[in-house]
């Protein structure tokens, strides 16, 4: 008998159209990144777009809400303009008051961005992993003066994410730097449940299909 390892799930982020949402969709994405309003950084849509993409997508196709809220009465505000399935929290969560977010918009999934600079961000993973659906480790650095939560196109260290993955039973996306001519190393060295990308598919800030195109044939 021939076993057939599935690939990771698949992220295209900083889609800024229906007709990007469907490029990416027709290429084999399972999950779409949607980002709103942030210090830095590249993909950023107004609120109503990005509710205007989250209607468009069929389902089981993941929306994921980018934001950049840290307190949640905040998060759940933003995602009532929106209504994506999905809410990415890029920044640290005050108070780790995750039960409210829960309560009061249960069935949307909670994915957690942790951006890996250190071994403390093991402890910060095993931290927040109780309250949330998946974690996002990601290249940002949210101590800078202008916070960087994502975006970067820069890989982080691979090693430290293995290490996270190994500590932690929920899901795990893997961002930063990830490209057709890496991807597989990627997959080798992290055995993330997901990959997620945005510049390496664009040209000129645009999605491009023949990028979108590699990717998918590098990734299989």
């Amino acid at each position: 008998m021939t076993l057939t390892l599935s690939r990771p799930k698949i992220k295209i982020c900083c889609i800024s159209s229906v007709e990007e949402a469907f490029m990416a969709i027709n290429h084999g994405a399972d999950a779409l990144g949607l980002v709103g309003n942030m210090p830095s950084g590249p993909g950023i849509i107004h609120d109503d777009l990005i509710a205007q993409i989250a209607r468009a997508v069929p389902p089981p196709i993941a929306t994921f809400l980018l934001t950049s809220e840290r307190k949640s009465a905040d998060i759940i505000l933003h995602h009532k303009r929106v209504h994506t399935n999905t809410i990415q929290i890029v920044d640290s969560l005050l108070e780790m008051d995750y039960a409210l977010i829960r309560n009061e918009i249960p069935g949307v999934k909670i994915v957690q961005v942790i951006h890996v600079l250190s071994e403390k961000q093991i402890d910060e993973a095993l931290e927040v992993e109780p309250w949330v659906d998946a974690i996002l480790l990601d290249s940002g650095n949210p101590g800078l003066s202008i916070k960087i939560l994502g975006g970067t196109g820069y890989q982080h260290d691979w090693k430290l994410s293995r290490l996270i993955r190994e500590a932690v039973k929920k899901p795990i996306f893997l961002a930063g730097g990830i490209n057709e001519n890496n991807v597989k190393l990627a997959i080798a060295e992290v055995n993330p449940y997901g990959i997620d990308l945005c510049s390496s598919v664009r040209t000129d800030g645009k999605l491009d299909p023949f990028k979108l195109d590699h990717f998918f044939k590098a990734v299989q």
